[in-house]
């Protein structure tokens, strides 16, 4: 299982995907991937779902310069093939 560093790795390197949930309300609230980026390279882990329906996932919270908080959830780790991914 990944932890919080790789997490925020790979957040901060663009290493991820949107689940189509997660990149609905990414266009509807006009954040920018770099905005996510930066506040995944400070992400704090507010709730584990390690037995969630697909894979494990988690819930995180990271701030950016400009202020906004924002909840990171939705959004998947890449990591080639390896299932072992979370669901951000």
């Amino acid at each position: 299982m990944k932890t919080l560093q790789d997490v925020r790795r790979q957040l901060a390197t663009g290493k991820f995907e949107f689940s189509r949930h997660a990149f609905r309300r990414v266009v509807e609230r006009n954040i920018s991937e770099q905005e996510i980026r930066e506040a995944g390279t400070n992400a704090e882990l507010i709730e584990d779902y390690p037995e969630d329906k697909y894979s494990p996932s988690a819930l995180l919270l990271g701030f950016t310069a400009a202020g906004p908080a924002l909840a990171l959830s939705g959004i998947v780790c890449q990591d080639g093939i390896d299932e072992d991914y979370h669901n951000l």
